[in-house]
């Protein structure tokens, strides 16, 4: 991607995202789609922004929650794609919650390559990919992200609305073997705050979609942290018949703590999850 193209995603995100405010904190309708998640006229609005503008950063295909019933078959022709959540955090952001966010991904191969996290709530945008570095910019400046060491009490990661029974079994696993400090965030924010060193661990081990984590993975990796599944192999996205994630583990760059992470899932007998790994 060049700078041109990279400052034309940048905006696109940034428009994305102050199309979403017109309607936070408005007392918008929310509807339901058929698998119960909310869907609301911000996610729509960002989504047209995004579906029209990313070919012409990238002419490739656009993959978005908002826009996903496309075939299989259609879609494993595809080499390279743009996966998109237009707002991710729906429940943050009807509650008034500004832990909301744009999410951007570009996919090559099944691997995500580079990702853009904007946060319209208070102006900031992450970017970034493996090998590239990763970025957080707002206020006018622009700032490198590296993962922290590892602190102690270990800093984790959890979502603020959603969990699982594996979810609840595993960190309190964790608990017996570390000090925790128990961190709660909505939305894809929380591999941002891993990539900046305000967390150390994120584990996820209760349902995701592949929009929800690609960008903010991508900004992760660039970052110097990874992402890896119950068995501690990369996190990919290969096309299949539904969109869902396995289990993931998001982690600094500690090999300990990835090792103890992946050693902890086999000790508890945690499954891949809904996603379906090979």
């Amino acid at each position: 991607m060049t700078q041109q193209q990279l400052q034309v995603l940048l905006q696109l995100v940034a428009q994305a995202g102050a199309a979403t405010l017109e309607y936070w904190r408005s007392g918008l309708v929310v509807q339901q789609k058929a698998d119960d998640s909310p869907v609301t006229a911000a996610d729509l609005a960002a989504h047209r922004i995004l579906a029209a503008g990313l070919p012409t950063v990238l002419d490739i295909p656009v993959l978005s929650e908002e826009a996903c019933d496309i075939p299989l078959t259609e879609r494993r022709q595809w080499q390279r794609w743009w996966l998109v959540d237009p707002l991710d955090g729906t429940r943050e952001f009807v509650a008034g919650s500004a832990e909301y966010t744009v999410n951007v991904a570009l996919i090559e191969q099944g691997r995500v390559v580079f990702g853009v996290v904007g946060v319209p709530a208070d102006g900031q945008i992450y970017y970034g990919g493996r090998g590239q570095g990763a970025y957080r910019q707002g206020d006018g400046q622009l700032q490198r992200l590296q993962v922290a060491d590892t602190q102690h009490p270990l800093r984790v990661a959890g979502s603020r609305r959603h969990g699982s029974e594996a979810q609840q079994a595993f960190v309190q696993g964790l608990q017996q073997k570390r000090e925790l400090e128990l961190i709660s965030a909505g939305s894809s924010l929380k591999f941002c705050w891993l990539a900046e060193g305000r967390v150390d661990f994120y584990p996820r081990l209760a349902p995701t979609s592949q929009w929800d984590t690609a960008a903010a993975q991508a900004v992760l990796e660039g970052a110097g942290g990874q992402v890896l599944d119950t068995r501690g192999q990369p996190l990919e996205y290969a096309q299949r018949e539904n969109y869902l994630n396995p289990y993931f583990l998001a982690v600094n760059a500690d090999p300990v703590l990835c090792r103890l992470a992946v050693e902890l899932c086999g000790a508890l007998q945690v499954k891949s999850g809904p996603g379906t790994l090979p």
